[in-house]
């Protein structure tokens, strides 16, 4: 294993070495684009023609990567996309970043990964790293992964590497991104490690943590999007009971993060979303009863997110009854679907879940979002209004999503009722008892 190892570093230090990626979504593709970047050659692999296509001819469609280092990559030959798994025999690394999704009975749902494996593994040769990005419970690495790439006949540790290290996609953060966030990596073996360590030092600018063993990586991620999943949930409780009591939680958080320690600040909304902080807790829940432990504060956490779309529209109907109007037959109009700012990313967003109360409850509804022009919801198809054409015939402005583009004073002085679920009419200075917020 030595000589393998020593043979494939080599090969990362003088960027001779062909690198892959499987799956060009918001993880996979911005970590392609580094990787050729930063001087490597790099095979992307996708299920679906219509990304493999777009990627070949330099298309952008994933916002954290830059148009034009996309094309240029591709021009120069550095980068290109294949749905064809035999060219993993050419590569000497492949990074796996599929989805993750919860089934139906919310349990983790490795179809995507289980398949991308073995797509691996029927092309896996001596010396290959292999890397795990997908966020899953711990265990899968060397549970799942390596006994199926194993099935090639190669040995994990004697002829090929394996390791963990888990994405931090932030869609939109303007501070961070691929190429500069930190990187965990742990291997099945000490050279492992070491390898897959090898492998990002040599592409990312980010700190490379090496911890020691996948499970330690891969319970680090859930971790992560747990600690945020209980804190949103502590200050979403917060934020009904201070309705309950006519405090603004706005002010009171404002208030609080002014102490210089012990304070972290989080915010209350409609809900939660993206792919990971509404998905990963329940990863540990799912594997935590293996071992005879209920988690009963994640459980909680859970819940308190899960039941604020129903919190919003319970508010909305009040806000409507004050005014003698039912929500039942009342226009609608929602700003933003995304699940956070600034970004054209819904996966699990919990304005879809409103949508869904609101059509529950006979609302006339009118959508607009200025980075998703239309989408199916539920075999709904929705497009996407001009809100300024629309604005003056609804009942009520229902903010879901805080963009930065909306202006929110042309907002707030048009319409009729407001209710603010983003605190995004904070800095608005006229016809503020129009404002009605979470």
């Amino acid at each position: 294993m030595g000589q393998l190892k020593e043979k494939l570093i080599l090969k990362l230090k003088n960027k001779t070495a062909k690198l892959g990626v499987v799956g060009l979504g918001y993880v996979g593709l911005p970590l392609a684009v580094e990787k050729a970047k930063a001087g490597y050659e790099v095979i992307g692999f996708d299920v679906q023609d219509k990304k493999v296509e777009m990627v070949n001819r330099g298309e952008n469609y994933i916002g954290d990567v830059v148009t034009d280092d996309l094309k240029s990559l591709v021009e120069s030959g550095k980068l290109k996309a294949t749905t064809d798994f035999s060219f993993i025999g050419e590569v000497d690394t492949v990074c796996i970043a599929v989805p993750t999704p919860l089934d139906v009975y919310k349990q983790p749902d490795l179809s995507y990964v289980i398949k991308s494996t073995r797509d691996v593994s029927n092309f896996l040769r001596k010396g290959m790293l292999v890397v795990l990005e997908s966020t899953t419970y711990p265990g899968t690495t060397e549970e799942v992964i390596k006994p199926i790439l194993e099935e090639s006949g190669l040995k994990c540790g004697e002829d090929f590497f394996l390791a963990f290290s888990p994405e931090r996609v932030d869609p939109g953060n303007k501070l961070y991104n691929t190429k500069n966030t930190p990187k965990v990596v742990g291997g099945c073996t000490p050279e492992c490690t070491e390898v897959a360590g090898m492998l990002y030092r040599s592409v990312l600018e980010g700190d490379i943590m090496e911890v020691s063993s996948p499970a330690v990586a891969e319970m680090e991620k859930i971790l992560e999007n747990t600690f945020r999943n209980i804190n949103i949930a502590l200050a979403n409780e917060m934020a009904i009971l201070c309705n309950r009591m006519g405090i603004d939680v706005w002010e009171v958080i404002d208030a609080a993060k002014t102490k210089p320690y012990g304070f972290m600040p989080f915010y209350p909304g409609p809900g939660i979303g993206g792919h990971c902080i509404p998905l990963d807790p329940f990863y540990l829940e799912w594997k935590a009863r293996e071992y005879d432990y209920h988690t009963t504060l994640i459980e909680t956490s859970g819940i308190i997110n899960d039941s604020m779309p129903n919190f919003v529209i319970e508010n909305v109907m009040k806000l409507l009854n004050s005014h003698k109007k039912a929500l039942n037959g009342a226009k609608v109009l929602v700003l933003g679907v995304a699940y956070k700012k600034d970004i054209d990313d819904m996966r699990e967003s919990p304005t879809l879940k409103v949508l869904d109360l609101l059509e529950k409850n006979g609302a006339e509804i009118i959508v607009n979002d200025p980075y998703i022009p239309s989408f199916k919801h539920k075999n709904v198809e929705y497009v996407s209004v001009d809100w300024e054409k629309v604005i003056d015939d609804t009942d009520i402005v229902l903010i879901t999503t805080d963009h930065s583009c909306y202006d929110y004073e042309i907002i707030v002085e048009k319409a009729k009722l407001l209710y603010d679920t983003r605190n995004a009419t904070k800095n608005v200075r006229n016809n503020r008892e129009k404002i009605n917020k979470l």
